[in-house]
């Protein structure tokens, strides 16, 4: 089948490209308002962008309204210029589930799921304390695009559980940190338990010898 974009409903558009582009890493993002109540939402329209200077990028759909309503984290942030990405791991799954839920402005999604969390070493806004990785960033720009807000971020401070740190690299053990991913659809997620697969990549020499 193919899709006219410029015909297609919204909600069509999303439909196909959730389905496509997966699986995709969560943000649970933790934010703070400018009475410090804490908010945190979970964000699958999201990734690195570079590394120099590091920074990731999420993406952030306004409420379904007629008006142009930012969302709690999408508001927060642009207000308060800081916010935490923590790494959505199986056994936070289900408390991930939960924040997810749309929440009034004034009940902490963080206490709903019975989550504690901890200080940061960079930015005031805490993260959660049982993420075993997070990123402490602060607010690089915010793009206004259609009915959305692409939050860019700056990465300025790092936490990672020791057990899940080789110091040679250092490098992440992303094979025993099992964080999840989201899918096509509400409530699809992916592990990554068990499920690493290495292709080696191929120098261009070694390809030129395989071509003789």
């Amino acid at each position: 089948m193919k899709f006219d974009i410029e015909k297609a409903a919204p909600r069509e558009i999303y439909n196909l490209l959730i389905g496509l582009v997966a699986p995709r890493p969560i943000a649970l993002v933790t934010s703070m308002n400018e009475a410090g109540l804490l908010n945190a939402a979970p964000f699958s329209a999201y990734n690195y962008l570079c590394t120099d200077p590091p920074i990731v990028g999420i993406g952030v759909t306004n409420r379904p309204d007629e008006a142009f309503v930012p969302k709690d984290t999408a508001r927060n942030i642009r207000r308060t210029g800081e916010f935490v990405v923590n790494v959505v791991t199986e056994d936070l799954a289900q408390q991930m589930n939960i924040c997810a839920t749309d929440f009034p402005a004034e009940i902490s999604e963080i206490e709903m799921a019975g989550l504690a969390t901890t200080p940061s070493a960079v930015v005031k806004v805490p993260r959660i304390a049982s993420a075993h990785a997070a990123l402490e960033c602060r607010e690089h720009t915010t793009l206004e695009i259609g009915r959305s807000r692409i939050i860019l971020g700056r990465v300025v401070s790092i936490y990672i559980e020791d057990q899940f740190i080789d110091p040679a690299g250092p490098y992440v053990r992303s094979e025993e940190l099992h964080a999840i991913g989201r899918m096509n659809g509400l409530g699809n997620y992916v592990r990554t338990r068990d499920s690493f697969l290495t292709i080696p990549r191929v120098p261009y020499s070694e390809w030129k010898k395989r071509q003789q």
